[in-house]
């Protein structure tokens, strides 16, 4: 009996289009995909493929995804943006938009701003609510609302879902890191926005590595060059995320058939 295979995909911001050359890799080369966990942008990733749209679809909405598409100014003081817009795009995106109808099982993972709970939002309800709530950068966001609770981008507390995917019964979990590389962008920080900015990319990272133990293999394509909120470089990054699954395909291969 085949092992179920669980993919988590991290957060990442626009560095999420590599989530979409690594799925193209694994679907031409026949690896199975049984169970899908996402944070942040790996959520968005991760949540379309579990809806029905192919890898191509993906591909081309991508296209079509600009920050000023997906978020608005908030008139709260709880976050300079909020990305309701989200909601729509998702709705005119995706061919469904409820957990009940996703064509394979998808955890959306948040976190809770008041206790700090791992929060996994998945088997029923608004899937546009969960995405957006998982996307939600903490003070570049509004929290989302959902059932009383003010939930906020689950890299706050899980960068890469390993845990989530475990729980959803994944036997063999394949980890797409888009974090752990860091930067060759950022340099030394000469002001207290840079170093508090660095600081926080150096414990993200930090915490990243933590949830790799429970993966059986993790994939890091090389994208250190490339900053979280360039989506113009859209192709490049999937082409990266591409490459870096063709580069582990006997890892995989090897994890996946094992008995």
């Amino acid at each position: 009996m085949a092992k179920k295979v669980g993919l988590a995909l991290s957060g990442g911001g626009a560095r999420g289009f590599a989530h979409v050359g690594v799925l193209k890799a694994l679907v031409e080369n026949n690896i199975p995909i049984d169970l899908i966990a996402g944070t942040s942008a790996g959520s968005f990733v991760g949540g379309a493929y579990a809806a029905g749209l192919s890898v191509d679809e993906i591909v081309e909405i991508g296209k079509k995804i600009s920050w000023f598409g997906v978020a608005g100014f908030s008139y709260s003081p709880k976050g300079f943006l909020s990305n309701s817009a989200m909601k729509g795009f998702i709705e005119k995106s995706f061919p469904v938009t409820r957990f009940e109808n996703l064509r394979i099982p998808f955890t959306a993972v948040a976190c809770d701003l008041e206790t700090g709970e791992e929060i996994y939002l998945k088997d029923q309800g608004d899937l546009t609510n969960a995405i957006r709530a998982s996307c939600a950068i903490p003070g570049v966001f509004v929290p989302v609302i959902d059932d009383g609770r003010q939930l906020v981008d689950g890299g706050v507390v899980s960068p890469i879902p390993t845990r989530a995917v475990k729980k959803m019964g994944a036997e063999v979990i394949i980890a797409v890191d888009l974090i752990t590389c860091g930067t060759t962008y950022w340099g030394s920080p000469t002001t207290l926005v840079g170093t508090l900015f660095q600081s926080a990319m150096i414990m993200l990272r930090t915490t990243s590595k933590h949830q790799h133990y429970r993966a059986d293999v993790i994939i890091e394509p090389a994208i250190s060059h490339i900053r979280p909120d360039e989506i113009a470089r859209r192709d490049e990054l999937i082409e990266l995320g591409y490459r870096s699954v063709v580069d582990s395909l006997d890892e995989i291969r090897k994890a996946v058939e094992s008995n």
